[in-house]
């Protein structure tokens, strides 16, 4: 994976516990546009490396812009990264995008809860300025504690549905009402909490098809207890390699010299997607969607793994 040097041109105190952090190159200049819904790498002083959206305009010149919600106690870096100064450098990578807008939708439903507000407000902007049909729905504790706020209700006042402070039920049946009133050709995007995004899911999923509800998920997929994992062999460009059962396939590939990117390696940032030319892949990621993984035809490989005696591969 290529990281990019970046300066931490400014910070800004969004609410008591999120810091959004303003990004340019070495030189003063933009770091580049990038595509709505994107997120980017981010190594921070810590050296871990964990997902970021880019939640500012995606298309215009400005730096680009990322939030982090300061996790007390927690081990993904929040802490560290809210210790950083204006004039700090850091290394990111190139964007990558798991939650691109459907072309074909007529209507987009955009749902943030939480610091999940970050990519939609990169989708809600550009939808705004290209008059594309939306609504925006923004589930927070408080008002004091939704991000970006101002701004949204600043440039997009008639698309925003602030639910503030509201309890599980009451989200439930606010879900409910949405989802009822939705049109034809309607797409949803979701992003928050896992529970959050799973209630979200299980009600749109009564209007819409699954193909039309999109998703980002920068945890790591739960497993069962008691997956074992077996030895297989990889077939990659005519050339053989074994998987041993404590070994992932990116270990054993890249080891052999087969320059698999390679990102989170923990199934969740969609780097490592590998085409599936033969074989059953047993998934365990949180990148790709049901039916992506009913296909069986694209792989994460630094975490999927498969029970057959052998898998075919493919560069994607």
């Amino acid at each position: 994976m290529s990281l990019i040097d970046v300066v931490v041109s400014d910070i800004v105190q969004e609410t008591p516990t999120i810091k959004s952090f303003y990004l340019t190159l070495p030189d003063g200049s933009p770091v580049g546009h990038y595509s709505p819904g994107a997120h980017i790498d981010v190594v921070g002083p810590t050296s871990l490396t964990r997902q970021y959206s880019l939640c500012g305009r995606p298309d215009g010149d400005d730096a680009y812009l990322f939030a982090v919600k300061r996790e007390e106690g927690g081990r993904g870096g929040s802490e560290a990264l809210h210790e950083l100064q204006v004039g700090d450098r850091l290394k990111v990578s190139e964007p990558r995008n798991l939650m691109t807008i459907a072309e074909e939708g007529a209507h987009h439903v955009l749902v943030a809860g939480g610091i999940g507000i970050t990519p939609m407000l990169s989708l809600s902007r550009y939808m705004d300025v290209r008059g594309i049909s939306f609504e925006l729905h923004y589930y927070a504790r408080s008002e004091e504690e939704a991000a970006f706020l101002p701004i949204l209700t600043e440039k997009c006042p008639d698309k925003l549905h602030t639910h503030l402070g509201v309890d599980r039920d009451t989200q439930g049946k606010n879900l409910a009402s949405m989802v009822d009133g939705l049109p034809e050709g309607t797409h949803l995007y979701v992003c928050g909490p896992a529970p959050f995004m799973d209630q979200v899911r299980m009600v749109a999923a009564e209007k819409l098809p699954e193909d039309a509800i999109h998703f980002e998920n920068f945890k790591p997929a739960e497993t069962g207890g008691d997956q074992e994992n077996t030895e297989f062999d990889v077939e990659l460009e005519g050339e053989t390699y074994h998987v041993p059962a404590d070994r992932s396939i990116v270990e054993v590939l890249n080891e052999a010299g087969c320059d698999i990117a390679t990102s989170c390696e923990e199934g969740i940032c969609g780097t490592c997607i590998m085409e599936v030319l033969e074989g059953t892949p047993e998934h365990r990621d949180s990148v790709l969607t049901k039916s992506e993984r009913e296909a069986g035809e694209t792989m994460a490989v630094c975490v999927s793994r498969t029970r057959d005696p052998k898998l075919v591969l493919e560069y994607f």
